[in-house]
């Protein structure tokens, strides 16, 4: 089962969604997501049954569920909801026909994960075949996996020089970002119109090149220098991103244009194909 035979199964129910953009996180409601698995006539009543046949599940019910105002037929109110991890951590618990292809689908995802965490290549390998199979020419796949190249080289370096990960990478990357870009991380995939979508995956091939100059430039900036910690890093960020900046502003007085755009992949790469049926389907 593929991620997007996964998502179909909601699409004859209607799911309701919520986005949370400070969290950039989609969340789903929990209700939904039940009767569309269980068929069941009252799914809240299953919840409730289905919390009691896994005491693990009520015991972290409350770390699972966050309460989000949804449009339901007497108005807006708050209602269950959970991000991709929790439904999954739901689905477990679900006890239906149309629950198991999901379970099938998470325990082979799993094994994936477990196959390319011993062998790294096989995550670049699969990377590959999804960027094919998403309508990415050869060219710009080529570059993006350069760019994760890259990319992994300058956070091996800040890691060295003692820069702390999750929130002081995620600043040091707005730093770069905002430098040659003129946006923050956040604010380029709203340009964009992204949401949940990778940033990186949405780039034409000049704003991936360009961010692989200003990431290699700080790499080697940090290499030549060795700065210890977050604040010191953060001029030496600032100082790589404008290498790009410079190569950015001489590249647009010749095209008499900005080579920012708001193009993203779902303008230009063609919708995913369908699966081939199987014979006994």
């Amino acid at each position: 089962m593929t991620k997007k035979q996964a998502i179909q199964l909601f699409e004859e129910r209607k799911v309701r969604t919520v986005w949370d953009d400070k969290e950039e996180k989609w969340y789903f409601c929990v209700v939904d997501v039940v009767e569309a698995l269980t068929d069941s006539v009252n799914p809240t009543d299953y919840i409730k049954k289905m919390k009691k046949r896994d005491p693990e599940l009520a015991k972290g019910w409350g770390q699972i569920v966050t309460p989000l105002s949804v449009q339901t037929a007497g108005g807006k109110q708050r209602v269950n909801c959970a991000t991709q991890q929790g439904i999954f951590r739901i689905i477990q618990s679900i006890s239906s026909k149309k629950a198991e292809p999901f379970k099938q689908w998470m325990a082979q995802v799993a094994s994936q994960r477990l196959d390319q965490m011993q062998d790294p290549e096989l995550s670049i390998d699969q990377a590959i075949i999804d960027y094919k199979r998403l309508g990415y020419s050869d060219a710009w796949i080529n570059q993006r996996i350069k760019s994760i190249e890259v990319r992994k080289e300058l956070t091996d370096e800040w890691k060295r020089t003692g820069v702390k990960e999750g929130l002081e990478y995620a600043s040091l990357t707005d730093i770069i970002t905002r430098e040659w870009s003129g946006f923050t991380t956040k604010q380029y995939k709203h340009y964009k119109g992204l949401k949940k979508e990778n940033l990186r995956d949405n780039m034409t091939n000049l704003e991936i090149a360009l961010n692989i100059l200003a990431e290699a430039s700080a790499t080697e900036i940090s290499k030549e220098r060795d700065p210890k910690g977050f604040n010191a890093q953060t001029q030496v960020a600032k100082e790589g991103g404008s290498v790009a900046k410079a190569a950015r502003k001489q590249l647009e007085s010749k095209l008499g244009r900005s080579v920012i755009t708001k193009d993203k992949a779902s303008d230009y790469l063609l919708p995913e194909k369908d699966e081939p049926k199987q014979e006994n389907e």
